[in-house]
């Protein structure tokens, strides 16, 4: 049971430790048969963009053959490594290492041995980023498009389903450790209400980290009246909880400053950990591993504070490489190295956050601006140094040595495609965005199949890319600028100008043709299954087919418009007010 009492709370953690859980049941759902692509699809895929399916199993008609891939004959293990906000050319192996100040070989190696992504694409922000890998959909579908920060219920409801879910009901032992993200709630949003049999994690961000390291913090309950009236209002640390199914949540610890710099050691002892028990009892796993660096404040482990002499960013590197070494070293040990793939990523691209060092090893974690390579652009904008992260795929024997690709990838792809590798079944009841790549991810095929990428930023589709040329419909130049319309889209080649900075629009305008099909193809995806609005609460019931149908309207004003409108043709129950629209703010939810 949880521990509520702050002076009963470990200010490092108690000791955790847990046993595997059983399988969770699967989710059940209306089937569609949507025309919303130009390859019918069974409520699974927009524009041509994702997974046809036959008879609920998924099948790869993207253009890349499975050639060298026929898949193992028993389920591969499967370790994904997902870093916060690390910027595509930080590692050796991306032109960084050395020269952010720290070599990084155990990462390199990874690459030398298997595939190294130079076109891997992801969301721009923190938790919609998270919910793209884990249930293959873009966030917007689910309402974890942007990082909550006041009101309501936080994270995806509990109708979503994720890669856990579905490898879990196949079997797999699965488990997590890190940065959450995607729900507070300890007791219906967290980890293991998500198909994880066990979990240890951080709800929210390390931002809130800070909050523990001021004194005018308030860390108890607020007013704002007059005009919230008496209403009591939570300001409390963020806590680090532990749960396994079956089983009420615990909390561990406070998130403070002392926690952070050691989170992602305690994060590789329990993951190698969990490798050993389920190997010991004969089930695959899947380690779900959401590490917190470099995620600000950088502050690196006690054990690596001060070891490079070059600042806390070489610090954090020399420490990301050897945690990704002892997990490698486990998988070693345990004889499944060739059993198991890997994946190394960044949920998003580096952050422009920039404050001079004071010291070494500084406590605020010093250098905070990360490297995006040649590429231009930090998170929360649609520029290549947000859409761009590192991604490197090993599986020797099925992933070739040392194989280097620009073809596009979007992280949903990695749902479809781990789920499918690990014999689990990809819900043919929604809208799911992610392709199977088996055959270019997991095996030698060359070409990804995937032409185009929708790069959101909140609730606006704020640029297209369709092979090396990007449409920006919006300008944002950094995390603190503001985002502003362009009234003429602006159109680049990324092989000519990676940092985007010269205009291609007029003699190259044939590219949009492409590309707006891909957006139109998506919106009308989303007329057929509405999104759901940020905040809703569980249970979750999606509109029948028909429910919901679209209106258009001519708004007149100094800005005239058609606006396409979704109402009840018979009215509007009770029931459809989670698909409608609502403003307000209310009290803070967690971020």
């Amino acid at each position: 049971m949880a521990d509520d009492d702050p002076a009963n709370r470990s200010r490092m953690g108690r000791a955790y430790s847990s046993g595997l859980g059983g399988g969770v049941l699967p989710r059940a759902g209306v089937r569609l048969i949507a025309s919303a692509a130009a390859v019918p699809v069974a409520r699974s895929a927009s524009g041509g963009l994702v997974v046809p399916v036959r008879d609920g199993e998924a099948s790869s008609e993207d253009g890349a053959e499975r050639k060298g891939n026929d898949m193992a004959d028993k389920q591969p293990n499967i370790v994904v490594f997902w870093w916060d906000n690390f910027g595509w050319g930080e590692l050796g192996c991306y032109g960084g290492g050395v020269l952010r100040g720290a070599p990084t070989p155990r990462i390199d190696k990874i690459a030398d041995e298997g595939l190294k992504l130079l076109n891997f694409n992801v969301e721009a922000q923190c938790t919609p980023s998270r919910s793209a890998i884990l249930t293959g959909r873009h966030p917007i579908r689910s309402g974890t498009q942007t990082v909550p920060v006041t009101g309501g219920a936080d994270g995806m409801t509990r109708w979503e389903v994720t890669s856990a879910q579905a490898l879990s009901d196949a079997g797999y032992a699965t488990g997590m450790w890190g940065k959450w993200h995607l729900g507070s709630d300890p007791e219906n949003r967290s980890p293991v209400d998500f198909g994880f049999d066990e979990a240890v994690w951080c709800p929210r961000t390390a931002d809130e980290v800070l909050w523990t390291m001021q004194s005018y913090f308030p860390n108890g309950t607020v007013t704002a009246t007059p005009y919230a009236g008496p209403m009591q209002i939570p300001l409390e640390p963020e806590p680090i909880y532990a749960r396994k199914k079956g089983e009420k949540h615990e909390v561990i610890a406070t998130y403070d400053a002392e926690f952070r710099a050691g989170f992602d050691r305690k994060i590789t002892g329990w993951a190698t950990d969990f490798m050993r028990r389920s190997h010991q009892q004969g089930k695959p796993f899947y380690l779900y591993l959401p590490y917190t660096q470099v995620h600000i404040p950088t502050i690196p482990d006690p054990e690596y504070a001060g070891k490079t002499k070059r600042g806390n960013w070489a610090d954090i590197l020399t420490q990301m490489d050897d945690f990704t070494g002892q997990i490698l070293d486990e998988l070693d040990a345990l004889g499944l190295a060739d059993d198991t793939i890997v994946v190394w990523a960044s949920d998003n691209g580096a952050d422009s956050t920039w404050r001079e060092p004071g010291g070494d090893p500084d406590p605020f974690g010093g250098l905070w601006n990360g490297f995006s390579g040649p590429w231009r652009g930090s998170l929360f904008t649609s520029l290549e140094g947000s859409n761009r992260t590192p991604c490197i795929v090993r599986w020797p024997g099925k992933v070739p040595a040392g194989k280097v690709s620009n073809e596009l990838v979007h992280e949903v792809d990695l749902f479809t495609t781990l789920v499918l590798a690990g014999g689990g079944t990809v819900p043919t009841d929604r809208q799911i965005d992610g392709m199977d790549m088996r055959g270019f991810l997991l095996g030698d095929a060359e070409e990804s199949g995937r032409d185009t990428v929708l790069c959101f930023n909140g609730n606006r589709l704020q640029a297209v890319k369709w092979r090396q040329w990007k449409l920006h419909l919006f300008k944002q130049d950094d995390f603190y600028s503001t985002w502003v319309p362009y009234s003429i889209p602006h159109l680049h080649n990324l092989e000519w100008d990676p940092r985007e900075e010269h205009q291609v629009d007029f003699a190259h305008i044939w590219v949009a043709h492409p590309m707006a099909a891909a957006a139109g193809a998506f919106l009308k995806s989303l007329a057929i299954e509405p999104p759901i609005k940020p905040g809703t609460p569980d249970p979750y019931t999606p509109p029948k087919p028909g429910q919901l149908v679209p209106e258009e309207h001519l708004q007149i004003g100094p800005i005239t418009q058609f606006v396409t409108t979704l109402h009840h043709p018979n009215g509007q129950p009770a029931d459809v007010h989670q698909h409608q629209p609502e403003h307000g703010l209310n009290h803070a939810g967690g971020a």
